[in-house]
């Protein structure tokens, strides 16, 4: 099954967007928390694409391992995903 990660594209084009102004808010010596509050504003985009692209593999290829018996693995591989990204 094809993936549509349109909007986990979005989001990471936007998220490269922000980090390219982050960094220039940084070269410019802006004032920190400024640059804290980006900071952060760009790790929120990048947990929503992450959480986008678990969902189209869970729709897709966990689905599609059912039908070709490789289920335990496709769960075990988002589980293992999941206890990294829920430390």
């Amino acid at each position: 099954m094809k993936h549509d990660n349109t909007e986990a594209l979005n989001l990471l084009k936007t998220a490269k967007g922000q980090i390219e102004a982050i960094i220039k808010m940084t070269e410019d010596q802006r004032y920190c928390v400024d640059i804290s509050n980006q900071v952060m504003a760009v790790q929120a985009l990048l947990k929503k694409a992450n959480l986008s692209i678990l969902k189209n593999h869970i729709d897709s290829c966990v689905r599609d391992s059912f039908t070709d018996g490789t289920n335990e693995e496709k769960m075990n591989e988002v589980l293992d995903v999941l206890k990294i990204y829920l430390k």
